[in-house]
Parts: C-alpha cells; structure tokens; sequence
C-alpha cells in the first residue's frame, strides 16, 4: 500500500494534504459473505448512516442470527415492511434472497470473475444497478482498481483536491482516472475524504 499510495502522490501531488491528513487507506470489514454484502448495499440505499444502521439492524433482527437467502424468503412483506424496508427494497431484498437460492444469481465463483463480470452478473438483481455493484467490487471483494464515476462523493472530492470550480461529470472523471489504473480504488477514497474526512468507507 506504501508503494501505491507513493505512486499516487508520484502522478498527482495534489492529493499529498490528504494523504496526510487521513492515513493509509482503510475500509470497512467486509460482510461475512456476498448476500449479507448485498443485503446491507440494498437497506443502506438512498439513506442517511444512522437511519440505514438502524433499519439494517432491525431486519437482521428478524432472524436468528445472519439471515440466509431461504431463511429471508421465508418472512412476510409485513416484518419486513415493520423493520423499515420500503415497498421498492422489500422487492429487491427479496429477489435477492431468491436468485442466490436458486442459483439465478451464482455466488460461490465471484472472486474468480473480473469486475465487469461481477458487474454483469449482480445487476440482474432487482435495486442493484451499476453504482451498487461497484461498492460490493470494492468493499466486499477489496478489488484494487473500481472507479466510480457516477457517485457524487468522488467526483465532489475531486473537485476539492483540484480546486476547481465545478465537479467533473461522469464521462470528464472517467478519462481523469485514466493515469491511476491500475489502483484506482486508492484515488476513489481519497476523494472521499476529502469530501468526508472523519469517516472510514
């Protein structure tokens, strides 16, 4: 990581002020397998931290213990409505549990795959599109180069780096990511904290 990190501040040395200020990377420990990973990308969609922690715990708390995909299929729409899950992620939670029951949705070869195959593969579920599938790229399989050019954080982190005026858009920070491949993971967070420094990804 030494030597990455040194690369990075090597291609762009404006992001040395970060780099001191937030330390080696550091990410959050990865679920304890791909449908806990998916399951909690689902619930924390669209929602704040402490209001997605705190409906993620009551839907783990439907269950004894970590929640499998036949043992999720087997709670009504009302727990899980009672939990917090709204209509749209009841739908997807529950295509979830039910392409990795029956197989639809493979999950025991995921780390041999390349990122476009996961990509592929996971957004035949219902809710996870592109964005999602990145994060679980990222946090779940600790995949060295995702860069994802649609969310805000990064691209508002970019723009504090650089200081510049406006955010670059999707297609501008796609060619911006160009010189870091291929450890454009370590760029992304980085610009995360810049944009939120106090908090680990």
């Amino acid at each position: 990581m030494d030597r990455v990190t040194a690369r990075l501040l090597e291609l762009d040395p404006a992001f040395g002020p970060f780099v001191e200020a937030n330390g080696p990377m550091q990410l959050r420990a990865p679920a304890d397998d791909p449908f806990q990973a998916l399951l909690r990308a689902i619930v924390f969609q669209q929602l704040a931290g402490k209001a997605a922690n705190a409906i993620h715990g009551r839907v783990i708390a439907l269950f004894d213990g970590a929640p499998s995909p036949e043992a999720m299929l087997g709670v009504s729409q009302q727990r899980l409505r009672e939990a917090g899950l709204s209509a749209a992620k009841q739908a997807a939670v529950v295509d979830l549990a039910r392409k990795f029951s029956d197989g639809t949705v493979p999950s025991h070869d995921l780390d041999s795959l390349s990122d476009d195959e996961v990509i592929a593969r996971l957004t035949q579920i219902r809710g996870i599109g592109r964005w999602t599938a990145e994060m679980f790229l990222l946090f779940q399989l600790r995949r060295p180069d995702v860069w994802p050019i649609d969310d805000l954080g990064v691209r508002n982190g970019w723009k504090i780096v650089h200081a510049v005026e406006n955010a670059p858009t999707p297609k501008e920070l796609a060619s911006l990511g160009d010189p870091f491949r291929p450890n454009r993971t370590l760029t992304a967070w980085y610009c995360w904290r810049a944009v939120a420094p106090v908090l680990i990804a």
